[in-house]
């Protein structure tokens, strides 16, 4: 087939990729693996969590972490991927590295911020406590959040 694929990547906060000189796209759903060259029949699909690889022009492979998505291509050469997240790569190692690193920091993340939760619910909970017990007065709330607010 001849001509070119308009690929766009996009998450909520920015454009990954904008390419309008791709020969070729290979990505992945459900059903398994698939490739996409200029002309295609239009396409609706739902992406796992995957890599999708492109071929440009100069005949240089690109590869793009996504965590899971909608890729549509309509009119044969417009094809676009919207996901939540998406990490760029030249070299499939380096992407792979990439992605166990941004793993590994975001169970860190998310790890601290189970903590702040549960000793937030700890505090919220022993001041409930003290004032509903007999005699009790409202306890002072200040603390409670971590920027000192009520």
């Amino acid at each position: 087939m001849s001509g070119s694929l308009h690929l766009t990547i996009a998450t909520p906060g920015t454009a990954v990729v904008d390419s309008d000189d791709v020969r070729a796209v290979r990505a992945s759903d459900e059903s398994g693996s698939f490739g996409i060259l200029p002309g295609h029949a239009d396409l609706l699909t739902v992406l796992p969590a995957s890599i999708v690889r492109w071929r440009d022009a100069d005949g240089e492979t690109h590869y793009c972490a996504v965590r899971g998505g909608v890729l549509s291509l309509t009119g044969g050469h417009r094809l676009a991927i919207a996901c939540r997240r998406a990490m760029l790569g030249n070299r499939l190692e380096e992407l792979e590295d990439r992605i166990v690193s941004a793993g590994a920091a975001e169970e860190d993340e998310d790890r601290k911020a189970r903590t702040a939760q549960a000793q937030l619910h700890a505090r919220a909970i022993r001041q409930l406590m003290h004032y509903l017990l007999p005699g009790g007065e409202p306890a002072d709330v200040r603390g409670i959040f971590p920027d000192g607010t009520q």
